[in-house]
């Protein structure tokens, strides 16, 4: 039986963990523990270099769970996500070499600068916890978060996300993020969108879309 104080408890330890690496408000490392503990996802408006990589790497590291990132640009296929099915000519048959989303915690950056055809790859990992190849289902591993990032709409080279993209994300817009070493202290501006999932979101908010789901399986420490 999960007890409600140990729980707390271990989800302080990972936060005071992440904020000895990432410097700035702490709301955006709570957004993304609450999506986690929630099997949801969440997405992050701010500009390039303000920690949101690194946010990221430091949860996959505090849970111990596995790692990958995705840089979204214009000519990204849908392949390039999921995985593809390729001849090996040596043994002659069909292999599956699998994406970066088969993952615990995936990292889609700069997701709206890819076309929508490549966003919405996307959509059934997020909701089904599973990716259809050539016609054939694999199940992704539990937990499965993906923390995807946008760039402001008014950005050169970004696409609008489709609606049905939103929809399971979880908004959040932190005021900023900065590395602890090496990194800028002031905060980056953040443009908030008033649109389906995405939005400038206060922690009630932030806790109020929890998708439905079983639990995690990555330990708390």
């Amino acid at each position: 039986m999960v007890h409600l104080e140990d729980v707390r408890g271990k989800t302080r330890r990972v936060l005071d963990q992440i904020a000895a690496i990432v410097v700035g408000k702490p709301d955006a490392a709570d957004y993304a523990l609450i999506a986690l503990l929630a099997s949801g996802h969440i997405i992050l408006e701010d500009v390039p270099g303000t920690g949101k990589t690194l946010l990221a790497k430091s949860l996959a590291r505090s849970l111990g769970c596995a790692f990958k990132r995705i840089q979204f640009t214009a000519d990204l296929l849908p392949s390039d996500v999921s995985g593809i099915n390729f001849y090996n000519q040596r043994a002659g048959v069909f292999e599956l070499r699998k994406g970066p989303v088969f993952t615990n915690i995936l990292l889609a950056d700069e997701l709206n600068r890819a076309t929508p055809r490549t966003q919405s790859s996307l959509l059934e990992s997020m909701e089904e916890r599973q990716v259809t190849i050539d016609g054939e289902t694999y199940p992704l591993e539990r937990p499965f978060l993906v923390i995807a990032t946008q760039n402001p709409v008014e950005s050169h080279g970004t696409f609008p996300l489709p609606r049905g993209a939103t929809r399971p994300l979880h908004a959040a817009n932190p005021d900023g993020l900065s590395r602890r070493r090496g990194g800028s202290g002031n905060p980056a501006s953040v443009h908030g969108r008033r649109s389906v999932g995405v939005g400038r979101a206060g922690p009630r908010a932030g806790r109020s879309r929890a998708a439905s789901g079983s639990a995690p399986t990555c330990a708390l420490p």
